[in-house]
């Protein structure tokens, strides 16, 4: 069992708004992805997330979602033990679009959760 201690983050204090400085890193499958995701967040599947380090920012203010909390909890373990500073959004995408935040397909339609 992994004890790392990662901070979590209430919906309520996530931004709404991604950019180079704030990243929501969704860590769900492409499937999840591809119904509904946050606008602006990156996505790399949970078990392809050690292949893929180098893509995530080690400077920015990093969130990790998916869908309800469990996977995106193990993701920030791991990359705390990493070199970087996660935080884990409890509740995960089923929080996001519960708050009323937008959920958009990658053709920017609406999506679901």
């Amino acid at each position: 069992m992994d004890d790392t201690e990662v901070p979590q983050a209430a919906i309520g204090d996530v931004p709404v708004e991604f950019d180079e400085a704030v990243v929501l890193l969704d860590v769900r499958e492409d499937d999840e992805w591809q119904r509904g995701h946050a606008p602006g967040a990156q996505h790399i599947p949970m078990g392809d997330v050690p292949a893929r380090l180098a893509e995530i920012d080690t400077q920015a203010q990093l969130f990790v979602v998916c869908h309800v909390g469990g996977r995106s909890q193990r993701v920030a373990q791991y990359l705390a033990r990493n070199g970087y500073d996660p935080i884990n959004v409890t509740g995960g995408m089923l929080a996001w679009a519960g708050a009323g935040r937008p959920v958009v397909t990658d053709r920017g339609d609406a999506g679901t959760v």
